[in-house]
């Protein structure tokens, strides 16, 4: 999982400083997004063919790994 999560850049110089894939200026938003339309893996990377099949891996694993992190509220 971790090796995943090496393909998860984040960059405040580049798309606002977001999560982006290897370095590129495609969102792990943007992966989401298209998930979320119904695209299937193999059409995402049909539609964006600098992404590989363990970018889209490594974005629903860092999604994941976001939403179950804790918040503490005093």
């Amino acid at each position: 999982m971790s090796q995943l999560l090496e393909r998860i850049t984040l960059n405040p110089k580049q798309c606002g400083g977001r999560p982006c894939i290897r370095g590129m200026r495609i969102r792990v938003s943007d992966v989401l997004d298209l998930f979320a339309a119904g695209l299937s893996a193999e059409q995402i990377v049909e539609e964006l063919p600098d992404l590989e099949m363990d970018d889209l891996r490594a974005a629903l694993v860092y999604a994941a790994r976001k939403l179950n992190h804790p918040v503490l509220v005093a």
